[in-house]
């Protein structure tokens, strides 16, 4: 209740706004069979688990992280036992069940719903979303740990295999994402073989990406050839480059900073068929190195440099952003569940929606009061959330329309 003299908005805490199925108020029920029938998985007869339920089960798995499968499905169900929202006759699932269930789903239910729910998120007035009418976004990669069998390692190697050794304790699947910097909302994400370079899988970013925004990059995603590639978005850049990049100075401007032009290592020598841009370089109060950043943005005005050299700490947004995902949505040492390639797939689109999910819901409670969605405790949303899908589970685990047949498989 309001305090005396508050207003009801007033009165309300973090905690009363996050209260509700976080699941599916995410990703309805609707939208969901809707995916699954895009995708074939629609069941031919009725079943313990059927596809609607688990997609919402593997998005419960990734909020239990720490939970084992009979677990979860426990608590996801709970609320609606206590309830009544089924017949009794249905049962917790045994672990085969659960996963010869995930088998049948597949992956792409999961990649489906997150390219049909999953965008940006700031309004207009979100605090520390912008610059100067640019929503801010960064990409950066991770790894992460899946079980050592055969069909992981075999996929998605181990690291250190490729230098002769035996190579680490767990296989790895390497991610790339794109990540709104004000909200941490995660909106595009590309997984694949540890072989494959971060920067090769950012490729499968670029059509996340548009005008209006403005990406951030550290130094180790700069190439001639993925530079041409993200500005041909429409998207503006402003990366970071190595020391040793020769960057020519082919036109000084009046705010320290100059105009340059990059080729592609093979023309290194001819300079040839270059591409412009605006070089930024500055040193910290205290440190002798010289940061070095590149732009498309060529008009000083619209840009200064000072506040570009400012801009650039933005671009840490996204590993606070993974380190979310890993360490407190997914725990310490945090290794996936998934025996086999597919099931890993699966489980890496429904922990980013997941936390898309909770981010998006963070960001709608500060809508009212105009609070900065990075001065909300992740790690307190999450808890709430938990809480939250265990009491107000808003799906029943069988088709209770009037006239359907129940029979458990």
């Amino acid at each position: 209740m309001p305090r005396p003299g508050q207003t009801k908005s007033q009165g309300e805490r973090f905690s009363d706004r996050i209260a509700i199925g976080v699941l599916t108020r995410a990703f309805p029920p609707e939208l969901v069979d809707e995916v699954v029938a895009a995708c074939g998985r629609t069941e031919q007869r009725s079943r313990l688990l059927p596809a609607r339920v688990v997609v919402y089960f593997v998005l419960a798995m990734c909020l239990f992280s720490g939970q084992g499968y009979e677990e979860v499905a426990r608590l996801l169900t709970w609320g609606l036992e206590r309830l009544g929202r089924w017949e009794r006759g249905w049962r917790v699932p045994t672990t085969a069940a659960i996963s010869r269930a995930r088998a049948r789903l597949g992956p792409e239910p999961l990649e489906v719903l997150f390219a049909r729910v999953c965008r940006p998120v700031a309004g207009p007035d979100t605090p520390g979303a912008w610059f100067r009418g640019w929503r801010l976004v960064a990409v950066d990669g991770t790894t992460f740990d899946v079980p050592d069998s055969d069909a992981n390692a075999g996929f998605f190697g181990r690291p250190g295999a490729a230098r002769g050794g035996a190579g680490g304790a767990f296989p790895q699947v390497r991610v790339a994402v794109l990540a709104e910097c004000g909200t941490h909302a995660v909106f595009a994400v590309q997984a694949g073989p540890l072989a494959v370079h971060e920067t090769e899988l950012a490729r499968g970013l670029f059509d996340a990406l548009g005008p209006g925004m403005l990406v951030l990059a550290d130094r180790g995603f700069v190439g001639f050839d993925r530079w041409r590639e993200t500005a041909a978005t429409g998207a503006d850049l402003v990366w970071r480059v190595k020391r040793d990049a020769v960057l020519p100075v082919v036109e000084a401007l009046p705010d320290g900073s100059y105009v340059s032009h990059i080729v592609a290592a093979r023309d290194r020598d001819r300079r040839a068929d270059p591409s412009r841009v605006r070089v930024v370089e500055y040193t910290l109060p205290g440190d002798t190195t010289v940061y070095r950043l590149i732009t498309t943005i060529l008009d000083h005005r619209a840009a200064p440099a000072r506040e570009l050299a400012g801009l650039y700490h933005e671009r840490w947004e996204v590993e606070t952003v993974l380190d979310e995902i890993k360490t407190h949505q997914g725990g310490p040492r945090l290794v996936l569940r998934s025996q086999h390639p597919d099931g890993v797939r699966q489980e890496i689109w429904a922990m980013f929606l997941v936390h898309h999910a909770i981010r998006d819901l963070m960001h709608q409670s500060c809508v009212p009061t105009g609070r900065d969605p990075d001065r909300v405790s992740f790690t307190r949303a999450l808890r709430v959330v938990r809480r939250q899908v265990t009491d107000q589970a808003a799906f029943s685990p069988q088709d209770t329309r009037p006239g359907t047949r129940r029979h458990p498989s």
